[in-house]
């Protein structure tokens, strides 16, 4: 049966100088609350009809998560002033940055031409840097520019088509609920009607595609979906949206990162068409042998694996600000997943039982949320994990869905 399985820090003395005329008029202002000047008024939660309140701002970050930032930059401290410098000096923090909407973004799979899809990503990634770049410095031009693009798109944007559409939609969607959750709650400047038109093309272009899941796909998919799904509920204020992203975590989570606990074989997702043991195997690219912390796509490469931990923390860090700890039902999985992934990152000889010997180890900047939550709010230590996200710090963003999370979730457990 075939199964459809899809797919920069600098040395502080070198950016003092280049912050300065960005950070010195900071040092007067005091942190951003709903009540600023500058920023729009914004209770700390609104009710959606069924009475669950959504607190806002609440997609990945908080208020305080983004004062605290926004301190830490002031004061010139690491590694948060050279992750800033490298945001606000990149492509997506221009603000001669200019969006390319289209109607319908075509994404089919492999190397075959698109339509929209890297357009797409970046713009997205662009409105949330611009949203951060705001919280940052309070530079209203910034503001602006991340409302800009977003209106640009809201205006536009119909549908996703083509193989691709659901990762497609999620791996934006996500962003596009980041940049869109800052700008609405700190920002005074977004006209309610703007506001009402991207909840719309959140609700209709994005949600439907990245709810239902994909269970029969590679879990990185499942997982980042899920991530936007998440993400865009919060925005929305839709509990049923919300409760149906913590069902997918719950039942993706495990079937994806392994643990002996688990039985000999690894959980099967829920609907997938992946049952027996032969399909298992195929199924993780072929392994046999199943050891604490081994991920489905261990055996494909870690930048996949990587996807997959950064769309887990982003649910998980979402639904930690609103209330419920999904971090604490996996969190034993997760830091198997981290530890077991670091030790081959670091240099560790692969074990032939190990995916045949061979292991392609490049991981993105994707693990700076679980290590703020597991190692600063939960205490642990997590020495080769932490050694491991090193070299990925320097690269700020995946171009996909990770975008500077060096800056906002190094040591800020919020």
């Amino acid at each position: 049966m075939p199964l459809p399985f899809s797919r920069g820090v600098l040395p502080r003395t070198s950016v003092a100088a280049a912050l300065a005329a960005v950070l010195m008029p900071l040092a007067s202002l005091a942190p951003l609350t709903p009540s600023d000047a500058s920023a729009a008024p914004a209770a700390p939660a609104r009710r959606d009809d069924s009475g669950h309140a959504f607190r806002h701002p609440g997609v990945l970050l908080t208020r305080t998560q983004l004062n605290r930032v926004r301190a830490r930059v002031r004061d010139g401290a690491e590694p948060w002033a050279s992750a800033f410098e490298a945001m606000r000096s990149s492509a997506y923090g221009s603000l001669d940055y200019t969006a390319a909407p289209v109607e319908v973004v075509r994404c089919p799979p492999g190397s075959r031409p698109g339509r929209g899809c890297v357009e797409e990503r970046r713009d997205a990634i662009a409105a949330y840097t611009h949203a951060l770049l705001w919280s940052v410095t309070r530079d209203r031009a910034h503001a602006r520019k991340a409302v800009e693009i977003m209106d640009a798109w809201s205006a536009v944007v119909e549908e996703h088509t083509e193989g691709n559409a659901p990762l497609q939609a999620a791996w934006s969607g996500s962003s596009w609920a980041r940049a869109g959750e800052i700008m609405r709650y700190t920002y005074d400047g977004w006209p309610g009607a703007r506001v009402r038109r991207f909840a719309t093309m959140l609700r209709t272009a994005y949600l439907p595609l990245t709810a239902p899941g994909a269970p029969d796909y590679n879990g990185n998919w499942d997982l980042t979906m899920a991530d936007a799904s998440m993400g865009i509920a919060v925005f929305l204020d839709d509990t049923e949206a919300f409760e149906t992203a913590l069902r997918r975590f719950r039942d993706r989570v495990p079937a994806y990162f392994y643990l002996r606990s688990d039985g000999p074989l690894p959980q099967r997702p829920r609907g997938s068409r992946v049952t027996s043991a032969d399909e298992v195997r195929e199924y993780w690219f072929g392994q046999r042998r199943f050891v604490d912390g081994l991920a489905q796509e261990t055996c494909r490469n870690f930048t996949h694996v990587g996807y997959a931990l950064a769309a887990t923390a982003h649910v998980a860090e979402t639904a930690w600000h609103q209330g419920v700890d999904l971090y604490d039902e996996v969190a034993e999985r997760l830091r198997a997943a981290l530890d077991f992934h670091a030790r081959y990152q670091l240099g560790d000889p692969v074990p032939p039982w190990l995916c045949e010997g061979k292991l392609k180890v490049r991981m993105g900047p994707d693990t700076e949320v679980l290590l703020n939550h597991l190692g600063n709010r939960r205490g642990w230590a997590l020495r080769d994990p932490e050694e491991a996200a090193l070299p990925a710090r320097r690269r700020g963003t995946d171009n996909l869905f990770v975008a500077w999370e060096t800056l906002t979730h190094t040591d800020n457990p919020g």
